[in-house]
């Protein structure tokens, strides 16, 4: 199971946090898996490098979990950028979530 925990505040994503592999198929062969590692991940990436915006992140390739959180201080450029992106990561997750529920926890607080 691959619990996934994202954080709003303002309703703004400011916390990402993603633990566990799914179970829905081998190592290395799980494609739920790597679907939602793709989705978090290109999020991360497109904060850094497309938004330019210093988010602070820890990855554990041991358990598979990633956790990043933005910055308090934004620009009104900055978070709508992270916004348009965040909210694109939720998108998909909550559509692996409808199809696989079954090997994916998603929490929105």
């Amino acid at each position: 199971m691959t619990d996934i925990k994202i954080i709003r505040k303002n309703n703004s994503i400011v916390e990402v946090t993603a633990s566990g592999h799914t179970g829905y198929g081998e190592s290395g062969e799980d494609i739920v898996c790597a679907g939602v590692s793709t989705l978090i991940q290109s999020a991360l990436l497109g904060l850094l490098n497309v938004a330019k915006i210093n988010v602070k992140f820890k990855v554990n390739e041991e358990t598979g979990s990633l956790r990043f959180t933005l910055p308090e201080a934004l620009t009104a450029e900055e978070r709508h950028d992270a916004d348009v992106i965040l909210n694109t990561m939720l998108c998909g997750l909550q559509d692996f979530y409808t199809e696989y529920s079954d090997f994916i926890n998603l929490e929105v607080i």
